[in-house]
């Protein structure tokens, strides 16, 4: 239970509701405390690990999808509170919104709590995914140009920006990726990144090379 219930509905107050009492300030130390938990588990969990084998582990933990994953285990986004246009348009979905969400709950534990009550939350929701590490750890563009440049292959894979819609706090992004000798591929995102990220593993998964 929270002794200040109000950090908890501001940390999941998004930034569409237009009040100044958001979640982004506290997304922005949730992010902090988050990367201090999953840096020293990684350290305490893989001791033989040099530190290259760790920043992978360590950025597929932190990244947006994991943190959307963890606010959907916790049950958040039913608790969301949204401009009624970005619950229309299912904000509750996005994962950048579920992402920051799930930050800020982290930063709010933290200040309510202390350390060890943000951190038994990180491990709570973050255990499926850290059971999973042994897996792929490169991103989706960065097999995605290992694979294209390959031998015999026919170059780096190509992005293409298609278009940009939303608001300023919440832009949804289409690209296009294309390989010579494939059919191109469109992801969507919350980020330019995001969805180079999403159209590479579509392409990936066409292909049979990403069965995450």
């Amino acid at each position: 239970m929270f002794a200040d219930k109000a950090l908890l509905t501001r940390a999941l107050t998004h930034a569409s509701r237009g009040s100044a009492r958001n979640n982004e300030r506290l997304e922005f130390l949730g992010d902090r405390v988050l990367g201090l938990v999953i840096a020293e588990k990684l350290v305490h969990d893989f001791p033989d690990d040099a530190e290259g084998a760790l920043a992978l582990k360590y950025n597929a933990l932190v990244r947006g999808e994991a943190c959307a994953r963890a606010a959907l285990d916790a049950g958040l986004p039913d608790h969301l509170i949204l401009a009624q246009s970005e619950a229309v348009s299912g904000g509750r979905k996005k994962t950048a919104i579920l992402g920051g969400a799930c930050e800020a709950v982290i930063a709010a534990l933290y200040l309510d709590g202390g350390f060890a009550v943000a951190r038994a939350f990180i491990l709570r929701y973050w255990g499926e995914a850290f059971g999973g590490l042994d897996r792929e750890m490169r991103d989706p563009k960065t097999v995605l140009q290992e694979w294209a440049q390959g031998p015999g292959a026919a170059g780096a894979p190509q992005y293409r920006h298609l278009s940009r819609s939303g608001p300023d706090h919440a832009p949804h992004f289409t690209v296009e990726v294309a390989i010579a000798g494939h059919e191109p591929e469109k992801g969507e995102g919350n980020s330019k990144r995001e969805a180079e990220q999403d159209a590479a593993r579509r392409l990936l998964t066409r292909l049979g090379l990403w069965d995450q």
